[in-house]
């Protein structure tokens, strides 16, 4: 797997200190909020995604505060005055965590604009956490022509997460000396080998695919599985997803909830129209509630496919049965430029080591297993993420402080 390592030629100090660490008390703050006040953020994040989601959405925040001093004490990051960050349009508390507070110990300021979608559930999020902080993290409701034009200026690292051709169009107007971090899109390949034991598969298809009722970016855009078990894998799966309960967001006992993203419904909707002869369970939609249920397609063995990132119940499986056949997939142009993650159910090292040549690779257990908000996550995919600064693009895991340490130009250095 991708092994993250300091950058060569990196000097610094033999005793490092926090730059802002008197601000640990602040974070340690807010994770006793979100403990003592769970409830009250549970309810901000039901209005965009389901009970489980939100649950396990607050206990990985806590996990990533209890872990940022170490975090930032491991990777080093020096002084900068000011962050700019262009939040994502999921993940809310999350990414509130990992790309404000946390770099709030090593950066003065941190200016933030929401995305659009979820701005009111942003603005929330940040006025309650702002009672346990009260720390230089601003919000910007301006439109991002704006904020580009005036807290990106001023900000030595700009955060941007969203789709690759507007991460180019954002670099190409920043200076050479600012940092620009892009967290893009990935096809997180899920891979079953003729010896996975088939309901652990089952079960890490189904929970990487339905996280937040199928809209988030961990999950897997296309399943191989071995034609030596893929009538069983499929028939199962089909079995299990027919079974799943849809509710509303607060209901603990549903299994997942209706869309709350538009665009990402009516491009699920496109692509099911488009492959229905492949539908094996599911592909029923209810266009006022904004429900589909989850829907399994099976593709003739081996077929090629370039899939498009899903963020809906949708399960893409291609039985394969050469692993010449497969390799071959997994190393293509499209593959390789959205190489970010993979997951592998099975024993086969050589396809764990091919895969982690570029992607960081799950073993027996999902992508949400293993993620750790406290450590670099990600490919080598130009498309999947990147660091770039003096004209130069860094395909790497990202980690906001690994990056600043290895990349940025502390305050007050020379341009």
């Amino acid at each position: 797997m991708i092994e993250v390592v300091a950058r060569e030629g990196t000097e610094l100090p033999a005793e490092y200190e926090i730059p802002c660490g008197d601000r640990r008390k602040a974070l340690h703050d807010v994770a006793s909020l979100l403990r003592t006040r769970r409830e009250e953020v549970l309810q901000v994040l039901f209005e965009t995604c389901n009970y489980r989601t939100a649950c396990g959405e607050i206990d990985v925040s806590i996990e990533a505060l209890e872990g940022a001093y170490d975090e930032v004490m491991r990777f080093k990051p020096p002084r900068v005055k000011q962050i700019g960050v262009l939040m994502p349009s999921n993940i809310p508390l999350y990414s509130y965590i990992l790309y404000l507070l946390i770099p709030s110990l090593y950066s003065e300021r941190v200016a933030f604009r929401p995305s659009g979608r979820i701005s009111g559930q942003t603005e929330k999020l940040h006025k309650l956490l702002g009672t346990a902080h009260d720390l230089p993290v601003e919000m910007c409701l301006t439109g991002q022509r704006d904020f580009l034009a005036v807290e990106a200026a001023r900000s030595e690292v700009l955060v941007f997460t969203g789709t690759f051709d507007n991460a180019e169009k954002i670099r190409g107007q920043l200076r050479k000396d600012q940092l620009f971090l892009y967290f893009g899109q990935g096809v997180n390949p899920f891979v079953v080998g003729p010896d996975a034991d088939l309901s652990s598969a089952v079960n890490g298809a189904l929970h990487a695919r339905m996280m937040n009722s199928g809209q988030d970016c961990f999950g897997p855009d296309v399943y191989f599985v071995h034609t030596s078990l893929s009538s069983q894998f499929c028939n199962l799966l089909a079995r299990r997803v027919s079974s799943l309960k849809h509710g509303r967001n607060e209901d603990a006992a549903a299994d997942y909830g209706s869309m709350y993203y538009l665009d990402a419904f009516e491009s699920a909707l496109s692509h099911l129209v488009d492959n229905r002869v492949f539908i094996a369970a599911g592909g029923r939609a209810d266009l006022t509630e904004g429900h589909l249920a989850p829907t399994v397609l099976v593709r003739p063995v081996e077929s090629a496919v370039r899939p498009p990132e899903m963020f809906a119940p949708i399960f893409n499986v291609v039985p394969y049965t050469s692993r010449e056949w497969l390799s071959s997939m997994l190393t293509h142009q499209y593959f390789e430029e959205r190489a970010m993650a993979a997951t592998v159910y099975g024993t086969d090292p050589d396809l764990v080591e091919l895969l982690g040549r570029r992607h960081t690779v799950s073993v027996n257990s999902t992508l949400i297993d293993i993620e750790n908000g406290n450590a670099p996550f990600g490919g080598t995919g130009v498309r999947a993420n990147y660091a770039a600064i003096r004209g130069e693009r860094h395909t790497e895991p990202l980690l906001i402080s690994k990056a600043v340490a290895d990349h940025a130009i502390p305050a007050g250095g020379p341009r």
